[in-house]
C-alpha cells in the first residue's frame, strides 16, 4: 500500500448512552438496557444495548414500542448535561493521535492518519497498513481504560468507507479497509449499510432490483437518479469505494451537523410533542420554531433551498409528506408561508397530531453578498450573530415560543 494513500479512521463509541450509564450505575452491565425514558412515556429511545437491540429495539423507536419489544429491559430517563463530559474525555484522548481530527456526532468522530505511517511504524509491523491497524486499536484500549468506555474504529481511504467498516467491526472491534479492497468490502453489504441510504431510499432501490450496495455500484446512473436526483453520482462513487477522504467534504450522515459551504444531502429537523396535539395554535408554533431551525442551519452551511418537504404524523401513525419546489431561499419570512400551505393540504383528518417535521433539500451556495434590495438579510444576520454566541434559543420568534 503506498504511503501516500489516504487512512481514514472512524471512531465509534458503542452504545454511548448505555455505555455511560452502565459506568454511573454498574448493576446494569450484563443487563438489557433502554435509555431515553420510562415505559409508558411520550418520547423515544435514545440509545439500546446489544442484549434488547437482539429482540428489535432501536434508536429513535417509540419508548411504548420498545417496552412491547423488551419488557423486561431497564427503562432509565436520559440524563441531560452528563454525556458530553464523557465524550470530550474521549476526543481529548483521540486527539493526541493524530494532527487533524473532526466530531460528526457526540459519539463519534473521524480522524484522519494519512502521513502517519513513519510516525508510528515499528520493527514488528508487517507493512503500513498494520502500524495504523495497531496504533488505532492503542486508541480504542486507551478509551477503555482511562474513560470506561467501549469504541470501535473503521480505517479506509474514504470517510464513508471508514463509517461503515467501523459499523461492521461492532461491537469494540478495529476493522482496517486496505486501499483497493473498498468494492470486495461493499459489494455484497445490504444498501442500508452505507451511510445516508435510510428506509425511504431502500424501499425505492429494492424497487428497481437493488438490493446490495454492488447492485448500486453496477446500476445505470439513470436509475439511481429516480432515487437519489442529483446526489446519485456521488451515491454511486461512494458505493464503489471511490467517497471522499478530506474531513468535512462528504455528505453528514448524523443530525445537527452543518459543514460550511456543504451543499449535499439535506437539512431537516422533527419534533415529537410530549402529548398528541390538535390546538391550531401549538401546531403553528411548533411549524415556526421547526422553520426557524432549518433556516438558521441552512445560513450556517451557506446555502439556499430549491425544495422544501413537510413531514406530518398523526396519533395513529399515520405518516404523511408533501414537497414543493420553491425559488432558493433560507429565509424564514419565505418559507413560512409554504409551510402553512404544506400544512393546509396535508391536514385531512381530524385526529391529533403526534409529530410535526421540516427538511430541506436540492441545497446549492448562495452569495453572501448584500444585494441593492437586501430584504431582511440585515436581520436574519443579526439574529445569527446573536444565536452564535450564545445559541439558537437565545433569539426566538414570538409565534414559535407560543407552544
Amino acid at each position: 500500500m503506498s504511503l501516500a494513500a489516504p487512512r481514514i479512521c472512524c471512531l465509534d463509541l458503542d452504545t454511548f448512552f448505555v455505555s455511560v450509564e452502565r459506568l454511573l450505575d454498574p448493576s446494569l452491565i450484563g443487563r438489557p438496557v433502554v435509555v431515553g425514558g420510562k415505559p409508558g412515556q411520550r418520547g423515544v429511545v435514545t440509545s439500546a444495548s446489544y442484549e434488547v437491540r437482539a429482540l428489535g429495539v432501536r434508536s429513535g423507536m417509540s419508548l411504548t414500542q420498545a417496552a412491547e419489544l423488551a419488557p423486561n429491559a431497564v427503562f432509565v430517563p436520559t440524563r441531560h448535561g452528563v454525556y458530553s463530559d464523557y465524550a470530550a474525555r474521549v476526543r481529548r484522548i483521540a486527539e493526541d493521535y493524530t494532527p487533524l481530527s473532526q466530531v460528526a456526532s457526540i459519539d463519534e468522530m473521524f480522524l484522519d492518519f494519512s502521513g502517519c505511517e513513519n510516525l508510528y511504524f515499528q520493527p514488528a509491523d508487517a507493512d503500513a497498513d498494520a502500524s495504523i491497524a495497531r496504533v488505532v486499536r492503542k486508541l480504542t484500549d486507551e478509551v477503555q481504560a482511562q474513560v470506561g468506555l467501549p469504541a470501535s474504529a473503521g480505517i479506509a481511504t474514504s470517510r464513508s468507507v471508514a463509517k461503515v467498516a467501523c459499523c461492521l467491526a461492532k461491537p469494540r472491534g478495529v476493522l482496517l479497509v486496505a486501499a483497493g479492497a473498498e468494492s470486495q468490502l461493499l459489494a455484497g453489504l445490504p444498501v442500508r449499510k452505507f451511510p445516508g441510504i435510510g428506509p425511504t431510499a431502500e424501499k425505492k432501490l429494492h424497487t428497481l432490483g437493488l438490493m446490495t450496495l454492488g447492485d448500486v455500484a453496477a446500476a445505470p446512473l439513470a436509475d439511481l437518479q429516480r432515487v437519489f436526483g442529483s446526489w446519485a453520482e456521488a451515491m454511486q462513487r461512494g458505493c464503489r469505494g471511490q467517497g471522499a477522504h478530506e474531513l468535512g467534504r462528504e455528505r453528514p450522515a448524523f443530525q445537527e451537523y452543518d459543514p460550511a459551504d456543504c451543499a449535499l444531502g439535506s437539512i431537516s429537523n422533527e419534533r415529537t410533542f410530549r402529548e398528541d396535539v390538535r390546538d391550531p395554535a401549538c401546531i403553528e408554533a411548533m411549524l415556526c420554531s421547526l422553520c426557524e431551525r432549518v433556516c438558521w442551519r441552512a445560513r450556517k452551511r451557506g446555502v439556499k433551498a430549491r425544495t422544501v418537504t413537510l413531514k406530518l404524523r398523526y396519533a395513529d401513525f399515520q405518516t404523511i409528506q408533501r414537497s414543493r419546489t420553491i425559488t432558493p431561499t433560507c429565509s424564514e419570512r419565505e418559507l413560512f408561508p409554504v409551510i402553512r400551505q404544506l400544512f393546509a393540504r396535508s391536514r385531512k383528518r381530524r385526529l391529533a397530531v403526534r409529530l410535526l417535521g421540516i427538511a430541506l433539500s436540492n441545497l446549492g451556495p448562495f452569495d453572501r453578498q448584500l444585494g441593492l434590495f437586501p430584504g431582511d438579510e440585515p436581520l436574519q444576520r443579526a439574529v445569527d450573530d446573536v444565536r452564535e454566541r450564545h445559541g439558537f434559543d437565545a433569539l426566538r420568534s414570538a409565534l414559535s415560543v407560543r407552544d
